[in-house]
């Protein structure tokens, strides 16, 4: 099973669609809130959003959304990485809920090889957010730089974990 694609396997125009979606629940908000101390009242006081927000219900917190997609992007899109280098851009387009559903996608916009090191090379994606139904919620373009393939024969210029057995 393949964890993430060295540079030459991204080719412009790929789009990698990401699976399992996610259901976001209350939980979930909630502890990404309290963990980044995002104490906002539209995430977590659901009397203040029924009364006081356009949207009369708790919003999920964007950057969630963001971290969700980046985490659902990893096993397509940068499970050889040696770095995420830059975000170039991050929109929030439409509000998340609890109960929403999200799924992602990675179109690849760009390659690059490396100038100074030949073992990697600059893949630019965008990943697309959408919610159970088809309405993008999130988008955002990063540049990844990702490890080349090993050559045949060569060293691997990854680290490939051993397992060892004890004797007792």
């Amino acid at each position: 099973m393949q964890f993430g694609r060295y540079f030459e396997e991204f080719q412009i125009g790929d789009i990698y669609k990401h699976w399992p979606g996610k259901t976001v629940t209350e939980y979930d908000d909630h502890l990404f809130c309290l963990i980044t101390m995002n104490h906002h009242p539209l995430h977590l006081d659901a009397h203040y959003a029924e009364t006081s927000t356009e949207f009369g219900k708790n919003v999920v917190v964007g950057n969630y959304i963001y971290s969700l997609l980046l985490g659902m992007s990893v096993p397509d899109v940068s499970g050889h990485a040696i770095a995420n280098l830059e975000i170039e851009s991050l929109e929030h387009l439409s509000p998340t809920f609890h109960g929403d559903t999200i799924y992602g996608e990675t179109e690849v916009l760009g390659t690059a090889p490396s100038r100074s090191k030949p073992d990697r090379g600059v893949v630019e994606v965008e990943t697309r957010g959408y919610n159970q139904h088809g309405t993008l919620v999130c988008t955002f373009r990063r540049k990844v730089l990702i490890r080349r393939q090993p050559e045949a024969g060569g060293a691997a210029h990854e680290q490939t974990p051993s397992v060892s057995s004890a004797s007792s």
